[in-house]
């Protein structure tokens, strides 16, 4: 099984308007850091984002690729690619938390495998790099917008 990667961070916000700025897919250009374009393909019965093409551009990572997006609940989401150029898998989660005061810890997980050779620490640091601007671009949109 692939190892993942994973951090969290406090935002100072509730749940439902941190939700509100990750469901919002069109925005992702202007918070995500790699993310430069982002095209929602289809929705569910509640208007959320089923399929999600997105292009990336993460450095020595540039890749057009599709997800899969399934929705629990109001506080969680998790995603998994469906078709990429680069990747062989892209498998990945917010879980948000309440917390007292209208404050949301929100825990991002994330693995990746490409299909090119790249030892694993150094995929690991990737990652991890990813993982640490999404979560920091999301706390400053979310705390930005509030």
């Amino acid at each position: 099984m692939a190892e993942h990667t994973s951090s969290s961070i406090t935002i100072e916000a509730a749940p439902a308007d941190v939700m509100g700025v990750i469901a919002d897919f069109a925005r992702y250009p202007d918070w995500t850091g790699e993310v430069t374009q982002a095209e929602v393909l289809s929705t569910d019965d509640a208007g959320r984002a089923e399929k999600v093409r997105l292009v990336l551009d993460a450095g020595a990572i540039k890749d057009d690729h599709t997800l899969a997006y399934t929705w629990t609940g109001d506080n969680e989401v998790s995603w998994t690619l469906v078709k990429s150029q680069m990747l062989r898998s892209l498998d990945g989660s917010y879980l948000l938390k309440p917390l007292a005061g209208d404050r949301t810890e929100v825990t991002y997980q994330l693995t990746v495998d490409v299909k090119i050779p790249m030892l694993g620490m150094i995929k690991r640091k990737a990652e991890k790099v990813i993982i640490d601007r999404a979560l920091a671009g999301l706390k400053q949109r979310v705390e930005s917008a509030a």
